[in-house]
């Protein structure tokens, strides 16, 4: 039959001495050790927080750089006035443009030609009445209408004095002479009353045209016939200015 063994004796039972528990709590403490290490390995367990991380300065936001201010523009240099602009450089005329302002052929009332010696026939003649006056006669001959400006400056032979004209003859308007027509001027050739001075023979009379200011050259001039016993004449010599007619010219 079976037969239990029997119950240790309380003698026969040793009590655990002190350095077998401190041996037991040494490794139990190594075990979680590496119970705790190996759930930080893999994750699951609490994970060391470490030192703070350094932010990485590439990585980190820009932060705004402040603003420089704006540099004022610069004043434009005032321009300096003894200086001309360059659009201002002076304009240079052709050679001989300042000679006259028309040419001698052209007049200014209109652009119409002016009557000269190489447009116009002249032709002169002593007459009884009024004494001791001539008359001047001048047709257009030109194919365009030309303009008598002014009055006709005389010269007999080589006198060296220009004969005055009378201011009271002077017309409202410039005479103007159409293709074919005529215009008229008298000269006083000396004083009724003999108080001429030099009086003198002249054998070759020379009529010269004005242009569009008074004295200018108005072109080619004109040597009318003489009669052939010439033309008495004295410092009384004066003529009228341009007339449409003959009877405004001698009656002036």
């Amino acid at each position: 039959m079976y037969t239990f063994p029997s119950a240790p004796s309380a003698s026969s039972v040793r009590t655990p001495r002190p350095r077998t528990f401190r041996r037991l709590a040494g490794a139990a403490a190594a075990a979680l050790a590496a119970l705790v290490l190996t759930a930080c390995q893999d994750g699951t367990g609490f994970k060391d927080g470490g030192a703070a991380a350094t932010p990485d300065p590439a990585s980190a936001p820009a932060s705004a750089a402040p603003t420089a201010p704006a540099t004022p523009a610069t004043p434009a240099t005032p321009a300096d006035p003894a200086t001309p602009a360059a659009s201002a450089a002076p304009v240079t005329s052709a050679p001989g443009s300042a000679k006259n302002s028309a040419a001698p052929a052209r007049s200014a009332e209109g652009g119409r030609v002016l009557c000269n010696g190489s447009n116009t026939a002249v032709t002169v003649q002593p007459v009884s009445r009024p004494l001791n006056h001539m008359l001047i006669t001048v047709k257009n001959t030109g194919s365009k209408t030309c303009d008598l400006t002014y009055y006709p400056l005389l010269r007999f032979d080589e006198m060296q004095w220009a004969p005055a004209a009378r201011e009271e003859t002077k017309p409202q308007a410039v005479v103007s002479l159409a293709p074919g027509r005529s215009g008229y001027a008298a000269a006083l050739l000396s004083a009724a009353d003999g108080s001429g001075e030099g009086g003198t023979t002249g054998h070759r009379l020379t009529i010269a045209f004005q242009g569009p200011t008074p004295r200018s050259d108005g072109g080619a001039s004109a040597t009318p016939s003489l009669p052939a016993a010439g033309v008495h004449y004295d410092s009384a010599l004066t003529v009228t200015y341009w007339q449409q007619t003959g009877e405004d010219a001698l009656g002036s």
